[in-house]
């Protein structure tokens, strides 16, 4: 069938369209009242179009369509299917992720991490937090009040004791099952979701009737602990300023555009409380023909179909479709949803100060190029759902020529910059012959026995230059130091390309590796870790593998033994200038006959080599 008779059958039900170029590649994806009149509007009138719409007519070969009840059947379609196959010719939503959510994981023992990625993992996901900090206190009130875990062992409840953190009190340790029992954990959690669901006033009644319970039985340590956990609770509820009309559930939208760069900004209200903001970013919107009307349209129709609806959403202008999208989100949340664009008094007022915080995005988004260390540092936490800030990293790698002259190299970075009075290097003394698991396991093992021993700082997180198996073998010498609470993440090279990181795994979640896109500050830091890592063990096998060489080349020497040896060593330095060393420069450590049997020998070797 041509396209001209496709044209002539096309019914005139609600629906949704699809175009595709000559390879089959769809380019745009609409919906319609009537699917007769609206596709057939795309090939007459070509005055009528903007230059967007000239350019995907010419490319159309092609097209598909599917016929729903009605026109909110139709909007619900077209966002799935635009987030599905992401269509050139379609406005794409395109979350900054700048904002973070706290996550509970969907465990027997959940925990609480910071993440920038929402994905359906059956987690309960809370946020986006505003301002981004806010994440990372919330969290640290979770780890210090109520104590759920922060590691990422398996937990069976036999272990014989509990780790650090539990001592810290940042634990309640249910992998001793003595010490924790899964009732008493569980409770922990429900409590942390009272908290991020913001029904402090609720969580706070909770710990009081505990606190009172236990007084009773005049267990009064436990009544005192409910006790202050509900006089944290209340002060978290006295932060929130931005307190407006109760009972308020609603979202603010609005942007600020310059030519086709454009910045949206998405605050949510719940509860009657500001508690959180999403940041979006366009780079290559159409300048001249950039539509209002349909860009707020097909942005909310995107966002909503996956995210929480709240009860009213306001826009900064009326749109096309908004009637439809009401009654398409009423539907999803099940009572009535209202979109409104208000001119005046309080509301208007919350739409300006939205604006305003979408121009100060544009501006730090598009004019301020310059990275900063702490966002960066904060992004590197919410990517690896880190339960701190990694203030402090520490790094490994191995080097070795088949298993000779086996090394380690520990670099540290603190904030963000390498701390090169701090870097280590390691002869591995333990391993015969070719073996990166066992060589790791040993590194880390005598690294952090010694740190532990000394009393000196541990890193908030620990980079791994390798995949699952030199992970597994630094997580195991760190259990066996109780200090399974410290991150672990392998950095993965793709075989052929030894330089160039393709993903992150984090221990015990290796079926959720990271992708690493070059590009971006994070991994920018990153890589200049794994980067400094693998200079320092290199560098360190070829001095070593250079000594070992040093001294069976001089030993061969009439003369030289192993005094004479080290006394050159520690004098000229290395190999390659003991070789270019005259006579007279070799005298005063060897004496003369010695200094003439050595020149000779190595101009002997640069005659050799010149043939």
């Amino acid at each position: 069938m041509t396209l001209e008779e496709k044209l002539k059958a096309l019914p005139t039900d609600a629906g949704v369209y699809i175009h595709k170029n000559v390879d089959g590649k769809i380019l745009y994806v609409g919906k319609a009242k009537n699917l007769k009149n609206r596709v057939r509007s795309y090939f007459q009138n070509s005055r009528n179009h903007d230059a967007k719409t000239r350019e995907l007519v010419k490319r159309i070969a092609d097209f598909e369509f599917i016929v729903v009840d009605n026109e909110v059947e139709a909007l619900v379609l077209e966002s799935n299917l635009i987030k599905l196959h992401k269509p050139r010719y379609n406005i794409q939503l395109k979350d900054d992720k700048q904002y973070p959510h706290i996550k509970v994981t969907k465990e027997e023992f959940p925990k609480a991490v910071i993440t920038r990625r929402i994905t359906k993992d059956g987690a309960s996901y809370y946020g986006p937090f505003l301002p981004a900090n806010l994440a990372r206190k919330t969290l640290d009130v979770i780890n210090r009040t109520f104590q759920l875990r922060t590691c990422d062992i398996e937990i069976t409840g036999k272990l014989p004791r509990p780790c650090l953190e539990y001592h810290l009190k940042r634990c309640l340790a249910p992998c001793v099952k003595e010490l924790c029992k899964k009732d008493e954990y569980n409770e922990a959690v429900r409590d942390v979701k009272l908290l991020l669901e913001g029904k402090n006033k609720e969580l706070a009644d909770q710990l009081e009737a505990r606190m009172w319970q236990f007084a009773e039985k005049q267990n009064y340590e436990l009544a005192a602990k409910f006790r202050d956990l509900r006089g944290t609770v209340l002060a978290l509820a006295e932060q929130q300023k931005m307190a407006s009309t109760p009972d308020r559930d609603v979202d603010i939208i609005a942007y600020y555009r310059e030519k086709q760069r454009l910045a949206l900004q998405l605050f949510t209200m719940r509860e009657g409380k500001i508690v959180g903001r999403r940041e979006f970013f366009w780079e290559d919107l159409d300048a001249e023909d950039f539509n209002a009307n349909e860009f707020l349209g097909e942005v909310l129709a995107q966002y909503y179909s996956t995210d929480y609806v709240p009860l009213e959403i306001h826009v900064s202008q009326d749109f096309d479709d908004r009637e439809v999208l009401e009654k398409a989100l009423s539907e999803r949340r099940g009572r009535k949803v209202k979109i409104l664009d208000p001119k005046r008094g309080q509301k208007a007022e919350l739409i300006r100060l939205v604006e305003n915080n979408a121009k100060i995005a544009f501006e730090q988004r598009f004019r301020v190029m310059k990275a900063d260390v702490k966002v960066i540092l904060e992004e590197l936490q919410e990517i690896l759902e880190l339960p701190q800030l990694p203030e402090r990293i520490e790094s490994f790698d191995i080097s070795n020529i088949q298993g000779a002259e086996n090394v380690a190299g520990i670099v540290v970075f603190e904030n963000g910059k390498p701390a090169r009075a701090e870097y280590r290097r390691l002869i591995i003394k333990t391993v015969e012959g070719a073996n990166d698991f066992a060589s790791m396991n040993e590194a880390v093992f005598r690294r952090y026995k010694r740190l532990l021993n000394e009393e000196k700082p541990l890193p908030n997180l620990i980079f791994i230059d390798g995949g699952k198996g030199q992970i597994a073998a630094a997580a195991a010498a760190m259990q066996s130091l109780d200090l399974e609470m410290i991150p672990i993440v392998g950095l993965v090279k793709p075989p052929k390309h030894h330089n160039q990181i393709s993903h992150l795994l984090r221990f015990n979640n290796e079926h959720n590796p990271v992708k690493f896109e070059a590009g971006l500050p994070v991994f920018r830091l990153v890589q200049q870790i794994r980067d400094e890592t693998h200079k320092t063990a290199v560098e360190y096998h070829r001095k070593r593998r250079e000594m070992r060489d040093f001294t069976s080349e001089l030993t061969a020497i009439e003369g030289v033994g192993e005094k004479r040896k080290m006394k050159l060593l520690r004098n000229l330095g290395s190999i390659e200038k003991i070789a270019q060393a005259s006579i007279q420069e070799l005298i005063p450590f060897v004496g003369i006959k010695t200094a003439r049997l050595i020149h000779e020998h190595f101009e002997r070797q640069r005659k050799l080599a010149k043939r």
